[in-house]
């Protein structure tokens, strides 16, 4: 279970973070996950509240905002959401594309914290 190491990693930079703030205590991470990034997102969220004992974290929500697959289509021009992860082709004219533009992101993107 790889989750968990990703969750440790997060803690981690979070608490790091979080500590050149001068926090006393995160209350959520605010993550980017894109539907590419090869994680699962209940395995994560179980494995952050483990990884988050005893830190700066522990009792915070992760927060996940779920990215679709964009891609780059270059007969339409445009980046557009795939239907599926099974069908690299534009969903409008059918052109394959493998300039994916979104949909791989393991990102932090913010913390809400508390400072004494």
């Amino acid at each position: 279970m790889h989750e968990l190491s990703i969750a440790n990693s997060l803690v981690e930079t979070a608490a790091e973070a979080a500590c050149d703030a001068g926090a006393s205590k995160v209350t959520v991470v605010h993550l980017r996950l894109g539907l590419m990034a090869g994680v699962v997102k209940s395995s994560l969220e179980f494995c952050f509240e483990l990884a988050a004992q005893d830190t700066l974290l522990e009792g915070s929500r992760l927060e996940i905002e779920q990215l679709p697959v964009e891609i780059y289509c270059p007969a339409c021009q445009e980046v557009l959401e795939l239907a599926s992860v099974q069908w690299f082709h534009c969903p409008r004219c059918d052109t394959p594309s493998d300039d994916i533009r979104q949909g791989k992101e393991l990102e932090i993107e913010s913390l809400e914290i508390e400072t004494e």
